[in-house]
């Protein structure tokens, strides 16, 4: 079973979300909390595997929150839940460690499998969310972005480096390994040794990084 923990101020949206995990049969709803001050008490009193994160709430925003949990030892996965396609906050939850995020209004199927790719380790952000996410929020010249992140892309192979670019792209791992000739096997590798090189929290960040390094 995946456990999981709801984060959102709004009571009606809690007992929507706890109603769609709970008819899975793999889903376990274990908690809610009724904002991001009391997130990471609720990990630690219910340890989930998933939390699903409200990004607008009063007291400490989902942002915060996030990274409050991703601070704690053997942290859960979090996916931020918003009412806009391109909100600023999601970006910065991204950038706290979250490993995707989704529409409010996202199909009931969808928001179960999201929760179970991302119990399993992985991102729940489609190519196409990561390419638009990248493109809307560094977009323009940065030059300590630049310099910070070349910095951070030092030691990487050349193998690696073509591999970043490609995630930067937002190409998925099959894609990758079509464009430059590998296994998805090995590309799956390749991105496991990124993440721990360039010390990012997930593939998204990957993406960032290769986007300011001027990588893609």
């Amino acid at each position: 079973m995946t456990r999981v923990l709801i984060v959102d101020d709004e009571a009606l949206v809690r007992a929507g979300l706890r109603m769609i995990l709970e008819s899975a049969d793999d889903l376990d709803v274990v908690g809610e909390a009724e904002d991001g001050a009391d997130a990471a008490e609720a990990v630690r009193r219910c340890r989930p595997d998933v939390v699903l994160m409200d990004v607008r709430m009063p007291r400490l925003d989902g942002i915060a929150a996030t990274a409050a949990i991703r601070g704690l030892d053997a942290p859960p996965s979090v996916i931020v839940l918003t009412t806009f396609d391109l909100d600023d906050h999601v970006f910065g939850a991204l950038q706290a460690g979250a490993a995707g995020f989704l529409l409010k209004d996202t199909p009931p199927r969808e928001l179960v499998q999201a929760v179970r790719v991302v119990a399993s380790g992985a991102s729940m952000l489609s190519p196409t969310v990561t390419r638009r996410l990248i493109s809307h929020f560094t977009a323009g010249d940065q030059p300590d972005r630049r310099h910070a992140a070349r910095e951070r892309l030092a030691g990487l192979t050349d193998r690696e480096s073509e591999v970043l670019a490609e995630v930067g792209r937002g190409l998925s791992n099959a894609e990758i390994g079509a464009t430059l000739f590998m296994s998805e096997a090995t590309v799956k590798a390749h991105v496991s040794r990124l993440l721990v090189k360039v010390a990012a929290a997930n593939r998204v960040q990957l993406a960032i990084v290769a986007h300011d390094a001027g990588l893609a």
